[in-house]
């Protein structure tokens, strides 16, 4: 296995990660990442100003995407790697998905308004420094003190079946992974073992995403243990797929999730850079 340290998935300030593009790259290339992709939600604003910062620090540094969709109701997070930017479709989609994303933030200030906690959306925005994300919230929640960390505040406020949850009707799987493929890219699956399906159903969403000619699965990652991971790995070789690392990091003050800090792939596993120049 090389001992070339690719972190695959990441955030900046142009989503809802706490760091500018520049801090971002600076602290990868600190932190022994040769090779970054910078991953934000539904946007490429940071793609210009990291790309000019990895050059500078000597890191590579590969343009990415984090895309939501909808796969029969289910929220799934599909990484773009090596995508370009100029693609008037994936930029015309993105556009689209950062307006939903505005809606819902929208609506969840709402929920939170109806429970008696009417500052939580401007608090939120407050911490944005593009469109209001679910991790927006998280953090104003830990700010104020009303949980102890991000992972209590979505455990109580802000995921499926809690009371300032927000439904949203993302992309679509054959959306997403057009907007990739048009823009030359590969498309990931993003951190798989937090879908919460059956093995029958998240197989059977694994064969639609290779039948749409989805490349990889992040088979590890900063919210895998080694048992996930190795499982991830064994989907990936049953349904041929390559394997893809990332530590999905937001913030150098989340302990989860440092980067570079992610396991290598399990033995086998081809990388999803096998073909990269």
């Amino acid at each position: 296995m090389s001992s070339i340290c690719y972190d695959l998935h990441s955030h900046s300030t142009a989503s809802d990660g706490v760091l500018s593009p520049t801090a971002l790259v600076h602290l990868a290339a600190e932190s022994g990442v040769d090779v970054l992709a910078l991953t934000d939600h539904d946007s490429t604003d940071g793609h210009l100003e990291a790309a000019a910062a990895a050059a500078e620090v000597g890191i590579d540094f590969v343009p990415g995407i984090e895309i939501s969709v909808s796969w029969r109701k289910r929220l799934i997070h599909i990484v773009g790697l090596g995508i370009d930017r100029n693609f008037p479709p994936l930029q015309q989609g993105l556009a689209e998905l950062r307006v939903k994303r505005q809606q819902r933030a929208e609506a969840i200030g709402a929920r939170f308004e109806k429970i008696g906690m009417p500052d939580v959306y401007a608090g939120a925005c407050g911490l944005a420094s593009g469109v209001v994300g679910r991790l927006h919230f998280a953090m104003y929640l830990v700010e104020r003190r009303e949980v102890r960390d991000i992972q209590q505040a979505f455990k109580k406020y802000l995921v499926k079946g809690k009371r300032c949850y927000e439904p949203c009707e993302w992309a679509s799987l054959e959306e997403a992974l057009g907007w990739i493929h048009g823009a030359g890219g590969q498309a990931v699956v993003a951190h798989p073992a937090r879908y919460k399906m059956s093995r029958t159903l998240f197989r059977e969403f694994l064969l639609d995403f290779k039948a749409l000619d989805g490349a990889a699965l992040e088979v590890t990652c900063s919210s895998h243990n080694a048992e996930e991971a190795h499982l991830m790995a064994g989907y990936a070789e049953e349904i041929g797929l390559l394997g893809s690392v990332g530590s999905d990091f937001h913030s150098p003050h989340n302990s989860w999730a440092k980067l570079g800090k992610v396991h290598p792939l399990p033995a086998g596993c081809p990388p999803v850079w096998r073909d990269w120049q």
